[in-house]
């Protein structure tokens, strides 16, 4: 019995550290990432082998291109990012590890990412190779980035899913427009459009923003789409009247703030027992039932194991959002100024696809607590000290996966500025609501008739840390 209990003691010491939260579980490189020093947090990543083998291992590979990039080291980055994308093709490719995650607390099979986590990978990639005056390559990455959003409109038929991204499309468009190829600029951006319209506007309150419309009509009249032309002057009441090029431009994209982190919240189930193995776990206080099929048309066999299933927790994942400090730029250059535009909304995106497959994670969570349970009672019934040990287990490893890419930006803005040639001083105004202000200089190598993009980080983030640590109540 002794070896029995410090066995016991063992599990459930192990199984403390293991409650951590993904965020808890790495706070030292947390810490270090959003106070900027990259250093060190590529420091705490290159020490922690263990995590690229692990089953964040696709996180791990995700975050160590995202530093390396942010330290300039952009191959290196990509060939991080390059383990990531092809883990992420594994994985949709293995569907053995979704079905694994019923059974088990999903924190122990492979993270597979979220839909928008995958299409940021190539989203670095695309800017890691620009930022290596290597535009083919990173028209390699759009053409992915095109695969993966057919596919994500593939995966979800209904028009209320996050099932279109906007932004992807839109930087799509800038990097085919970059390379001088106007038609597939024009469709990419088309594309951005429409999203924005119908989708973006309603889901995240997210309108077109003005750039994109004067890309619009500057790419079809640049294809020689007269009528299509025509079509967007009528819609966004303008007289489109074309400028020659002169000089270069800076499609200047701020990635702002921190990406929101998961958490968990957990709900209470009581058990009514039907007839021939018909059972519907109820939550009153949400109004919720859900009936399953469980054990035998026996009696007996149901009297041993679903009589004692009275009451039990399922627990969930959920996302704690960072708030912006700074919800408004702009770049001065040239005398004049240029609105920086919000493109993409990532937190409130992350929050949309983990609510629209709530019922899916509520339907596999009373599965697996059911399995649990069954297992539970069963192995009672043969030593019940031995099943007791197993009902804590399962308390305790009932766990939500609160896995999720927490190094990307809250939001991204965007503005296109024309430029002279040669040296070129900017500088980028940051806002807050209540009224800080950050001033940042750059000076840029503007090359006749090219584009050169820039990508600029803001770490900073509204939010108290102990959020990432609560519950939610039932």
């Amino acid at each position: 019995m002794k070896v029995r209990y410090s066995w016991l003691i063992l599990l459930l010491a192990w199984f403390q550290v293991s409650c951590k939260t993904y965020y808890q579980a790495n706070h030292k490189f947390n810490l270090s990432y959003e106070a900027g020093n990259m250093e060190a947090a590529d420091r705490i990543l290159e020490k922690n082998k263990k995590m690229a083998k692990s089953n964040a291992k696709l996180l791990y590979f995700m975050n160590r291109g995202l530093v390396s990039s942010m330290l300039g080291n952009y191959e290196e980055s990509n060939t991080y990012f390059e383990r990531a994308y092809v883990l992420a093709e594994d994985y949709r490719k293995n569907p053995f590890q979704v079905a694994a995650s019923f059974l088990v607390n999903p924190k122990l099979v492979d993270y597979q990412g979220e839909d928008h986590e995958i299409l940021f990978i190539n989203y670095y990639k695309a800017l890691n190779y620009l930022y290596l005056n290597d535009p083919e390559a990173a028209l390699v990455e759009v053409r992915r980035m095109e695969i993966l959003l057919n596919r994500l409109s593939d995966k979800y038929s209904s028009d209320k899913k996050f099932q279109r991204d906007a932004f992807i499309h839109l930087l799509m468009g800038l990097i085919y427009d970059a390379n001088d190829e106007y038609n597939d600029a024009f469709i990419a951006y088309r594309n951005a459009y429409e999203v924005y319209s119908e989708d973006y506007l309603d889901m995240f309150g997210l309108g077109v923003p003005e750039q994109l419309k004067e890309d619009l009509l500057r790419t079809a009249y640049l294809s020689g789409l007269r009528s299509e032309l025509a079509f967007y002057e009528e819609a966004f009441h303008t007289d489109y009247v074309h400028k020659p090029e002169q000089g270069g431009e800076l499609i200047m994209l701020w990635n702002n703030g921190l990406g929101p982190v998961k958490s968990e919240w957990g709900l209470n189930f009581t058990v009514v027992h039907g007839q021939n193995g018909l059972v519907t776990f109820v939550n009153e206080s949400q109004n919720m039932s859900f009936p399953f099929m469980l054990g035998s048309n026996n009696d007996e066999d149901k009297k041993t194991t679903l009589e004692r299933l009275e009451f039990f927790r399922v627990v969930f994942p959920r996302y704690v959002e960072r708030q912006e400090v700074f919800t408004r730029g702009e770049i001065l250059a040239n005398g004049r100024h240029y609105k920086l535009e919000k493109a993409e909304d990532i937190n409130a995106i992350a929050f949309k696809t983990l609510q629209q497959r709530m019922a899916k994670e509520l339907s596999q969570g009373l599965l697996r607590a059911a399995l649990k349970k069954g297992a539970e009672y069963a192995l009672r019934e043969e030593d019940e000290t031995m099943g007791s040990i197993l009902g804590i287990i399962n308390a305790v490893t009932e766990q939500a996966d609160t896995r999720n890419w927490q190094t990307i930006p809250h939001s991204i803005y965007y503005t296109r500025v024309p430029m002279q040639p040669g040296q070129q001083d900017v500088s980028m105004v940051l806002r807050s609501e209540k009224g800080r202000e950050d001033v940042r200089q750059f000076t840029f190598t503007i090359k006749e008739g090219k584009t050169t993009f820039f990508s600029f980080r803001s770490l900073e983030a509204s939010y108290s840390p102990s959020s990432y640590y609560s519950t939610a109540p039932n």
